[in-house]
């Protein structure tokens, strides 16, 4: 499921960066008025402005509420790596792991 959702969300964020980088600016239309041949669009005079920004927004709030379901699912997992910092860490004492250790006899012991 976590794999699937986050395809979509690579797919959405593609989507919103190919139809932002299609998009005229406001500027671009006065190209229009002095024939620049506005009637040779895909979607008509004016309908692919509406077009683009609607299919603009469906992205965005798609990559939107993926965002949020994506980092509400990899945050709620059960296996965490965080450790509570008011238990401590358990370290085994060093007398314990020297009494484990058969003590040896000989010159190199000072004494």
């Amino acid at each position: 499921m976590f794999t699937v959702l986050l395809v979509i969300y690579l797919l959405a964020a593609l989507g919103v960066i190919g139809l932002v980088l299609i998009q005229q600016g406001k500027g671009a239309d006065m190209g229009a008025s002095f024939g620049a041949g506005a009637s040779n669009t895909v979607f008509g005079a004016g309908g692919s402005g509406n077009f683009l920004t609607r299919m603009t927004a469906i992205f965005a709030t798609v990559f939107f509420i993926l965002s949020l379901v994506l980092g509400n699912m990899s945050t709620s997992t059960t296996e965490s790596q965080w450790v509570d910092p008011t238990q401590g860490q358990v370290i085994q004492q060093a007398e314990d792991v020297m009494s484990e250790l058969p003590a040896e006899t000989g010159d190199e012991i000072p004494q």
